[in-house]
């Protein structure tokens, strides 16, 4: 039966793309959509970070993430600390309205004497733990489609997460719209 079924697969992929209005990757991909090849088990480090706790809508989530992301880097500099990767958000809650995030800096060190910052920023530790990395790329917008994969293919593989997800930014457009965005999603598994 699965000589049968590899003998099939092309046939069944353009059956899937004009009935489900699938492209030809995702036809091949599976249900979920999400490339097996690019999805990376990975265990992340705690680090030490700058942080600032916001809350963004699902109508333009960029707009809050985008300004969080901002304001850090903007303060890393005024401070001179020595960063040690790209931004990060961890996602902490979600209701139907919108979310509530932790936007952090990974820093090279944790600094002493801790220095004075400006108002909501603090350090803290990035999460820590095992993950499963996915990519998006295309633009920010179309980031929700992307989630609605990773969602598919935890179930298609039985898979549970925890309550937490991170989105590290590889690039960040300015507008929600534009193409470029770079966002590797980080789903940590129970």
């Amino acid at each position: 039966m699965p000589r049968l079924f590899a003998r099939f697969r092309p046939i069944l992929a353009i059956v899937a793309m004009l009935w489900l209005g699938m492209t030809a990757a995702q036809a091949q991909m599976g249900i979920s959509g999400v490339d097996p090849s690019q999805v990376t088990t990975v265990e992340l480090q705690a680090r030490p970070t700058l942080a600032l706790a916001g809350k963004g809508d699902w109508e333009e989530p960029l707009v809050a993430l985008s300004a969080s992301v901002k304001r850090l880097q903007d303060e890393v500099q005024k401070l001179g600390l020595k960063t040690n990767g790209l931004p990060i958000v961890a996602f902490v809650e979600t209701d139907d309205k919108g979310f509530g995030f932790e936007a952090m800096i990974p820093l090279a060190e944790r600094p002493e004497p801790v220095p004075a910052m400006s108002e909501g920023m603090r350090l803290a530790t990035s999460p820590a733990g095992k993950t499963l990395r996915f990519q998006h790329r295309g633009t920010y917008e179309d980031i929700e489609t992307t989630y609605e994969m990773i969602t598919a293919y935890l179930d298609e593989k039985g898979l549970e997460a925890q309550n937490l997800f991170v989105e590290e930014y590889i690039n960040l457009p300015r507008a929600a719209e534009d193409e470029g965005a770079q966002v590797d999603i980080f789903v940590f598994l129970k």
